[in-house]
């Protein structure tokens, strides 16, 4: 087959599990490695889920199993074997087809090795095990396609509970429309118990909203004036009027399944590996049953019946579907069981990257906090506590910095009133200065008040410094009236997860633009084993590129300005990714919410995933040895081999894989 640039799928246009065709394959209809077509996987616009039409495996069963009677019984003369014929056409006739078109390929697949051990055991009479071998292998292509699509409807499932109509107000009347008729800005009413239909932001009303199908998630949260609501998840009480703010294609749910299966068609190595061993083992396998059906009759002068059936015997353990299956189905297996507890991992390399990780490096701010300050400490010298604030929120009246903000939301909180000013100033980087009630006043930093010749409490200051805590200083004139320091709120479940990920034995480090002082108290409350502080972006980016000598990096940020630390890591994941549209794009794995103890839960997936993984290729391998020692000696049966050696395989490995839905996210241990 001719190779193509593809860069995910290694230039080979790879039947994954023999259930799937890489996108090439499925746009140009060309065949895949084991010689099915694109009809063949049900990967056609119109057979989607795969090729699972009963109508003939039924029939085929049915004639097998009233041949088999009859002829035991001995009654019906040739009946028996015109029975047995009908299915070896029925159940053969597509599988010689695809095994054609793939031979014209130069490929040697799963179809063409059916259709030579079919037709070899008609050759010498061997009817029933030519039956038998195409209806068992149909029954064994079958479990593959509901496992892939099990897999795959799962996450699907979640696009099914969107509602398919909205409530828009239009024109002061409340009507139906479809929500892919409905128009970003249009407001859309949601009712008690009724599912959200669309993305947009809260304009009246307040409630609880269900997002566990997104986020995976219990508990409730509260939505109210200008807060964001999603497409699918359930509004538990209260009306809601909504602004739309996306349209029903372009939705967070509907961006977060796009991602979900381009994540399935992006290849882990072991998946690569796999797929390229199955290339050069089956053609071996063919060469192997050759020598063993002909080359004891011809030196040995040993019957050539026997001889052949052996040979086909080896040809039909030859197939190499449960080996095949045994990484893309595991993978599938946990890509989609992230997704359903709100984690988006996009691509299984990224499932092997975690299993390798050894060094964690966190951003700070966004990440490890919430990236809002709030006021801690009011400390007044010579006035009360409400004066001094009072003070603090006038003169920060017409900033938008976020100290300002947060010591205006304490004064607006407390009922504190701001006060009528004049000659206001502001002295960038450093503060403010204005007059008050005929009195001058400043707020700022040191460095304002050392220009100003102002006396500063260096203990006081250096004390909250150590702390972590950015403080600002308050004079009249020239003296101080107070400090008030302000902290960055530390998310939660911070220090479970570090805790957590030192305890499995994984390096932590912490990255910041702040100063030392303030990262170093931060790093010692959070348990971290470093820091590096006072970094600009590009440094960030170089700091990775360091650690990255000493083993492999995963880099948590928020998505916004971590981008280029985030690209330049082994794994980067972003926090933070429902309802932000940078963080899904930007990272190889999304929290969808803030939620820092996932990533144990991913650390947890990854192994199980790896476990199953190398449980699923060194149980086909020995299995398939096995009867291969037991076909060279003649002691198994043709439709046994392909019961043991891929029917009962396959289901195993497809029942292994699916075990790993069983790993959920738990809550930090006790120490």
């Amino acid at each position: 087959m001719p190779a193509h640039n593809h860069n995910e799928h290694d230039a080979e246009d790879i039947c994954t599990a023999c259930s799937g065709l890489t996108e090439h394959a499925q746009e140009h209809g060309d065949s895949c490695s084991c010689g099915h077509d694109n009809d063949a996987h049900g990967h056609g616009h119109e057979h989607k889920q795969g090729d699972l039409n009963w109508t003939k495996t039924v029939f085929s069963g049915t004639a097998i199993t009233v041949g088999i009677v009859m002829e035991y019984m001995g009654v019906g003369g040739f009946i028996p074997r015109i029975l047995l014929m009908a299915a070896i056409l029925v159940e053969g006739y597509k599988p010689a087809i695809n095994g054609y078109k793939g031979m014209k390929k130069g490929v040697i697949g799963i179809d063409l090795l059916m259709t030579i051990a079919a037709t070899g055991a008609v050759i010498i009479g061997e009817y029933t095990e030519g039956a038998l071998v195409l209806f068992l292998k149909d029954i064994s292509m079958k479990l593959e396609v509901i496992a892939a699509n099990r897999a795959r409807h799962a996450i699907e499932a979640l696009m099914n509970l969107r509602p398919e109509v909205a409530m828009i107000k239009r024109n002061g009347d409340e009507i139906e429309v479809p929500v892919n008729q409905v128009v970003p800005g249009e407001l859309f009413v949601v009712g008690p118990g009724d599912r959200i239909p669309l993305d947009g932001s809260v304009v009246d009303g307040h409630t609880t909203v269900d997002q566990s199908m997104m986020t995976g998630e219990s508990v409730p949260v509260h939505k109210g004036y200008l807060d964001e609501v999603f497409a699918g998840t359930i509004n538990l009480d209260g009306v809601l009027f909504v602004k739309t703010t996306r349209a029903s294609a372009e939705s967070m749910l509907s961006n977060i399944l796009r991602m979900v299966h381009e994540a399935e068609e992006r290849r882990s190595p072991t998946e690569n590996i796999v797929n390229r061993f199955a290339r050069y083992y089956t053609p071996l396998i063919i060469t192997l049953a050759s020598i063993l059906a002909l080359t004891p009759p011809l030196l040995f002068d040993a019957p050539l019946v026997p001889s052949v059936y052996n040979g086909l015997v080896l040809l039909v353990i030859g197939c190499p579907c449960a080996f095949t299956i045994a990484t893309p189905v595991a993978m599938v297996s946990a890509l989609t069981s992230a997704s359903r507890n709100g984690v988006l991992i996009k691509g299984s390399t990224f499932i092997e990257e975690m299993n390798k990780a050894n060094i964690f490096v966190f951003d700070k701010t966004g990440t490890l906090t919430q990236g809002k300050l709030k006021v801690t400490d009011v400390i007044p010298f010579g006035v009360s506590r409400n004066e001094l604030i009072s003070v603090a929120a006038t003169l920060e009246g017409n900033s938008k910095h976020p100290i300002a903000e947060a010591i205006k939301e304490l004064a607006e909180k407390e009922n504190i009133p701001v006060l009528p000013t004049s000659e206001f100033q502001s002295r960038t980087g450093k503060g403010v200065e204005a007059t008050i009630e005929g009195a001058g006043y400043c707020i700022g930093n040191v460095k304002l008040f050392n220009e100003n010749d102002i006396a500063c409490p260096e203990d006081a200051v250096h004390e909250l410094e150590i702390q972590g805590k950015t403080t600002i200083l308050v004079a009249r004139e020239d003296q101080v009236i107070g400090i008030i320091s302000l902290m960055d709120t530390r998310r939660e479940g911070a220090k479970e997860a570090i805790t957590e990920l030192k305890r499995n034995g994984m390096k932590v480090e912490m990255l910041t633009g702040d100063n030392e002082t303030t990262a170093a108290a931060i790093a010692e409350q959070l348990g971290f084993n470093g820091y590096h502080a006072n970094l600009l972006p590009e440094e960030k980016l170089e700091t990775i590129e360091e650690l990255k000598l000493q083993g492999n990096v995963v880099m948590i940020g928020d998505g916004v300005n971590d981008a280029p630390a985030l690209a330049a890591a082994n794994v980067g994941i972003a926090m933070g990714g429902l309802g932000s549209d940078i963080a899904l794009e930007t990272a190889d794995i999304v929290l969808l919410e803030d939620n820092l103890t996932r990533l144990n839960y991913i650390q947890r997936l990854s192994r199980t995933t790896l476990s199953r993984i190398r449980e699923n290729i060194g149980i086909s391998l020995g299995m398939k040895l096995i009867i291969v020692i037991l076909g060279a000696m003649g002691t198994i049966s043709l439709w046994m081999s392909i019961i043991l050696g891929d029917v009962g395989l396959a289901l195993l490995v497809i029942l292994n894989s699916i075990r790993i839905s069983s790993v959920k996210p738990v809550g930090p241990r006790k120490e």
